[in-house]
């Protein structure tokens, strides 16, 4: 019989024959396993995971600048915080390791809430915002008296300013009812959206914090414009701040101190400005070296409120300009992602939680460089103080959540159209 072209032979073998490994090579070679292990470790857009969607839907790059912001805290930490501790009979290290600990907490709980859509961190802000209110009551009626102020609450050896947690979580509810304003103009969402801001500010003065007050004006006011109201109130609301901070003055002393010396040095008690400005000028533009400085032995807020001043003196002006173009980065970013936002919540809260970051750093830089009167407000991710770098991380964590994109290229995977999403 004639035989059958290609009798006989073996058929050819499939792609995935080719690409196995010969019978017990991936069971005998040590390196074999490990390659197989570490293959199926590997993120893939094809897994729908929560970790896996994560990663491909967040904004990597913002990720990565505010991770290097705190990295870049936890080393101006050593500079600024032994001395400190010295002068105060602590343990050389103790502000330094505390740092580290509230630093790896704050990044715990950004990357835990930016695991979150945003009808939970919406749901998020406002159990935030009911908790720290009441708080906050809490701290006028009982909480010591602290420089003239009542703003924290002592647990186990450990302070809490409620107040830095309600401002992320207030600015998420603003703007989640300017945004139902905005869809709904039948609905009195922005009549609720003033009156929650009204309480929150009434909060703020009684304790007194005037420059946290200010801080949060300043950002319901910008919501205020980019909602589309109507002009006449950003400008009613702007108008009414100059009025604020003259009763401030009047009605308390330390207020009264700070502005006197802003405008007149010879008047006020400008101690801690004018170290700081000496800072930047015996630093110069390289610095004196890590751990050369000697101001900040005399400052004595120089691990929190006038850490700026230590990156000056001990790194220079180069150092300070890196560390402006950190902040400057991650809002650019930031507003660029909620410029193209589909909803008015995402794009408003967003915006808001980007002045909440960007603006407190500008106050707290502008007041180093004697451009504002001195304000006890932290340096976002880089200043000690446990309740400002954790409430700062619910802050960035709820941002990165609602500047999220779907893993096909679609922005905000989770904000839609839908009200009830």
């Amino acid at each position: 019989m004639p035989r059958r072209v290609g009798a006989g032979r073996r058929p050819p073998k499939s792609r995935d024959a080719l690409a196995r490994p010969p019978s017990g090579q991936a069971h005998g070679d040590p390196r074999a396993r490990m390659a197989g292990a570490g293959f199926a470790m590997r993120l893939s857009r094809a897994e729908r995971s929560l970790l896996s969607d994560w990663w491909f839907t967040v904004d990597r790059l913002l990720l990565a600048a505010l991770l290097l912001i705190i990295g870049v805290g936890l080393v101006l930490s050593l500079a600024a915080s032994p001395s400190i501790a010295l002068k105060r009979g602590l343990p050389t290290f103790y502000f330094t390791e505390r740092h580290v600990v509230f630093a790896l907490a704050s990044a715990a709980v950004l990357f835990t809430v930016s695991l979150a859509s945003p009808r939970t961190v919406r749901r998020l802000a406002l159990a935030v915002f009911v908790v720290a209110c009441l708080l906050m009551l809490a701290v006028v009626m009982t909480g010591a008296e602290i420089k003239g102020a009542r703003r924290w609450l002592q647990f186990a050896g450990y302070s809490l300013q409620p107040s830095e947690f309600a401002k992320p979580a207030f600015v998420v509810l603003n703007a989640w009812l300017l945004g139902e304003a905005e869809r709904r103009p039948d609905m009195p969402a922005a009549t609720m959206a003033n009156l929650l801001y009204l309480m929150f500010a009434a909060l703020l003065i009684v304790e007194p914090d005037i420059g946290q007050t200010l801080l949060v004006s300043l950002v319901a006011f910008s919501l205020l414009l980019l909602a589309g109201r109507p002009l006449r109130w950003f400008l009613a609301c702007a108008a009414a701040l100059p009025v604020v901070l003259f009763a401030a003055r009047a009605k308390f002393a330390y207020v009264r101190l700070r502005l006197d010396h802003f405008f007149n040095p010879a008047l006020g008690d400008g101690y801690q400005t004018d170290r700081a400005l000496q800072s930047f000028a015996e630093g110069g533009l390289f610095g004196k070296g890590a751990g050369e400085g000697t101001i900040k032995s005399v400052l004595p807020d120089a691990h929190t409120d006038f850490i700026f001043a230590v990156i000056g003196e001990e790194y220079g002006v180069l150092a300070c300009l890196l560390v402006v173009g950190l902040f400057a980065l991650v809002a650019i970013r930031a507003l660029a992602r909620c410029a193209a936002a589909p909803t008015p919540f995402a794009r408003l809260a967003a915006a808001g939680l980007t002045l909440l970051f960007a603006l407190q750093a500008m106050i707290n830089m502008a007041v180093n460089v004697g451009l504002l009167p001195a304000k006890g407000m932290t340096l976002p991710f880089i200043s000690s103080g446990g309740s400002s770098m954790l409430a700062v991380g619910l802050g960035v964590g709820m941002l990165l959540a609602i500047t999220r994109r779907s893993s096909e290229g679609a922005r905000f995977p989770a904000v839609t159209a839908d009200p009830t999403a």
